[in-house]
């Protein structure tokens, strides 16, 4: 046997496996998403409204709907608010009031059952 030979490192598959797990890495990044709890702060009022061609609709923490002194439960407003909409100019500006306590999906929805009628001008309110 003969020691004197200094071995060779072979670091092909070490550069192959870091080069797999490169491009794994350079797929998968872009699609990743965090969540963390935030608290939104108060809003600013950025300009001043006009009371006259507004229509407002108010949403309380038990998720009562209020179109003037009308109530509304969630989930017959979709429906009760379509037919409503034709005594209404689809250019008024529409401003959605919503308790703070509310799930997010809760205001979306009733914000989407509003965009669907055709609204066009629809504004979240905040304090």
């Amino acid at each position: 046997m003969n020691w004197d030979d200094e071995p060779d490192l072979n670091i092909t598959p070490f550069v192959d496996v870091m080069l797999v797990l490169m491009a794994i890495l350079m797929v998968t990044a872009p699609t990743m998403t965090y969540q963390e709890k935030i608290d939104l702060p108060q809003g600013t009022q950025s300009k001043e409204v006009d009371k006259e061609s507004k229509v407002t609709i108010r949403m309380d923490a038990q998720k009562v709907i209020y179109l003037g002194k009308e109530q509304f439960s969630l989930d017959n407003f979709r429906d009760t608010f379509m037919m409503k909409s034709k005594n209404f100019n689809l250019n008024t500006t529409v401003f959605i009031r919503a308790d703070k306590h509310l799930a997010y999906g809760d205001v979306i929805y009733l914000l989407k059952s509003v965009k669907d009628v055709g609204f066009t001008k629809v504004s979240l309110i905040t304090e």
